[in-house]
């Protein structure tokens, strides 16, 4: 392949939350434009390592690492096993993160730790055990929030409170790495249509397409494009953004869900 063709030839990248999803398909795209990726997973080895066989089949560099990132120590062992396979890091991208739907006043102080421990502090702890590597490299950190992270919406408080977060995290690292060379974004997307939606009561298809102004649900294979140029040098003028990529989803200024009606 030309160089325009795999514009990340020669970068090497961790996706944290691999095994499946958003994370999955951040991970195939980057090494399908020339990346060597370190999937992390926590859960999903299955999906991990079948990405990272079909990733080496197709001619790449891929190998699947699990790890709590719940726990701090783990953050930093997973790092430093994709920092030692990679012989370095060129990207970061903190995807792995958990939802549960609940209403505030049934929200289990269990359910709020599980997701600050891993939305909020996983992506923290990551990124700091990442930074030397992302120091000496001038590489990029791309941390992965949702459309909850700048809309309300009900059943998400503690989850949408996470994903806040992660918008605050990513401004204020922006800023504090940006003249050592470091850019830090985020990528928010919207419904995205993985394995665990068809867990919700009555949801199907048709129910995720009307909720979105463009009018189809996302994929992963969506999210993966607009990762790999935030991550690449065709954005080293951007840092501290975050991009909606959610089919108009943001945008959309509705007291009723069903797209068109306002």
């Amino acid at each position: 392949m030309t160089s325009a063709e795999q514009p990340l030839a020669g970068k090497r990248a961790l996706v944290t939350g691999a095994g499946m999803g958003i994370g999955r398909g951040i991970a195939r795209e980057l090494a399908r434009q020339g990346a060597a990726v370190v999937l992390h997973y926590g859960h999903s080895a299955a999906g991990a390592e079948e990405a990272a066989a079909e990733i080496v089949a197709a001619g790449g560099s891929a190998s699947a690492v699990q790890g709590d990132l719940r726990l701090p120590a783990e953050c930093r062992r997973v790092v430093d096993t994709a920092v030692a396979l990679l012989g370095g890091l060129d990207i970061l991208v903190n995807n792995a993160g958990v939802t549960r739907e609940r209403t505030f006043a049934e929200t289990e102080e269990a359910v709020v730790d599980e997701m600050i421990d891993l939305n909020i502090k996983g992506y923290f702890y990551c990124a700091q055990e990442a930074l030397p590597s992302l120091l000496a490299s001038h590489g990029a950190i791309l941390n992965i929030g949702s459309v909850h992270g700048g809309g309300g919406a009900p059943m998400h408080v503690a989850y949408a409170a996470t994903k806040g977060a992660v918008v605050a995290f990513t401004r204020s690292l922006a800023i504090e790495l940006a003249p050592q060379g470091v850019r830090v974004n985020c990528l928010a997307p919207g419904v995205v249509e993985v394995p665990r939606y068809f867990d919700r009561p009555n949801y199907t298809s048709a129910v995720g397409d009307a909720m979105v102004p463009i009018g189809r649900v996302g994929h992963p294979e969506d999210i993966g494009p607009a990762a790999a140029f935030l991550v690449s040098d065709a954005a080293a003028f951007i840092t501290g953004q975050t991009l909606y990529v959610d089919g108009g989803t943001n945008a959309l200024m509705s007291l009723n869900p069903q797209r068109g009606n306002g």
